[in-house]
């Protein structure tokens, strides 16, 4: 079976050497050696001046909101995995959405202050597939209006713009180590804060608030990354040269196969920045052109994702106009196996599977 994606696990025996130490010390949470070790290296690695590891990337978006002190209503895109608005309903915010650009797939910038009020805090774009937002233009209306700036960076790990780390941008940006994503720690995820005081903040809020054994200074919530977690992300940096190498040359087949045909588009990318190939997203002409597509890859044991399917202004527990960009390509919009073992043989089996489709 192939599925979308497919998660990269590092040698076994190095990282029974990590659990190995996690045995003999007994000291499996709580800001551990290894955690501390890899915030440290991907704070170097990433090249970000805080960096706070944290369970998962919900979480650390959650974190975000509550350190930057949102309240009412928050720009977004309804393009993205459905916790990017979840997880501000779950914090009592509301959503505002603007619709997406045809091409980048990113939130329309020449879009974003038709919706700006005095009830909006934030905006809070999303780094659709890796793609970099044009993050110039958004610190210009952020700064115009008096808002704050999160970025959904889920999907951005090693992701630069103008060669520095596009998670420099905005007031704080969020990063998923979900074991789908091109660097994971199994479960996972992280916030680079900018501002030393916040993220001093920050450090106290994901691990309830307290400062000593008998000391809480701030309202806080579990979000700690464990030692298991942080031993994973240990090994898979070591291998991330490796990882990025194979995932563009897996990218470069289909980019081949799919590029300059009429019947399909795919997302044009950000050129200030590099790309992770992180995913491969294809959008046909028509929704019964991409369920043929789909259920013949099925047939043959290959799973792709319609991400992101329902375009997230659809959902049952909001009452939000439906926006047209966004909701024609999320009905046409499907994202091909894309790992970096994926090989050859299979991935023209796939190619060859979509092309007899559209023929």
């Amino acid at each position: 079976m192939i599925n979308v994606t497919k998660t990269y696990l590092p040698d076994k025996n190095i990282y029974m050497k990590y659990i190995d130490k996690i045995y003999e010390t007994g000291w499996v949470t709580n800001n551990g050696q290894f955690a501390k070790q890899l915030e440290k290296e991907l704070k170097d690695y990433l090249g970000v001046r805080n960096i706070i590891l944290v369970s998962n990337g919900t979480l650390a978006l959650q974190v975000a909101y509550k350190l930057l002190n949102l309240s009412d209503g928050v720009i977004t895109t309804p393009f993205s995995f459905v916790a990017t608005t979840s997880s501000m309903v779950w914090e009592g915010l509301k959503p505002v959405f603007v619709d997406i650009n045809k091409d980048s797939f990113n939130i329309d910038c020449a879009e974003i202050e038709s919706k700006i009020s005095n009830t909006i805090s934030a905006i809070v774009p999303v780094h659709v597939f890796g793609n970099g937002c044009d993050v110039e233009e958004i610190q210009k209306i952020s700064r115009k209006h008096n808002l704050k700036v999160i970025y959904d960076a889920a999907h951005a790990f090693g992701v630069k713009y103008k060669e520095k780390s596009i998670l420099n941008y905005g007031d704080i940006s969020i990063l998923s180590f979900h074991a789908t994503k091109v660097f994971h720690t199994i479960e996972g995820g992280a916030l680079i804060i900018n501002n030393d005081d916040l993220y001093e903040r920050a450090k106290l809020m994901i691990n309830f608030g307290i400062k000593g054994p008998e000391k809480i200074d701030e309202l806080g919530i579990n979000a700690k990354m464990n030692e298991f977690q942080a031993a994973m992300g240990l090994c898979m940096l070591n291998s991330m040269d490796e990882i990025f190498k194979n995932r563009k040359a897996v990218y470069e087949i289909y980019a081949n196969a799919f590029y300059n045909r009429n019947d399909v588009k795919l997302q044009i990318h950000n050129l200030n920045c590099n790309y992770n190939y992180s995913y491969f997203p294809i959008v046909f002409e028509t929704e019964e052109k991409l369920l043929k597509v789909k259920r013949t890859l099925e047939k043959n044991n290959i799973y792709a994702r319609r991400y992101f399917y329902p375009s997230l202004d659809t959902l049952y527990y909001l009452n939000n106009e439906h926006l047209k960009v966004s909701n024609s390509i999320a009905r046409t919009i499907l994202c091909l196996p894309m790992y970096d073992s994926l090989d050859n043989k299979t991935q023209y089996k796939i190619i060859k599977l979509v092309l007899e489709c559209l023929t």
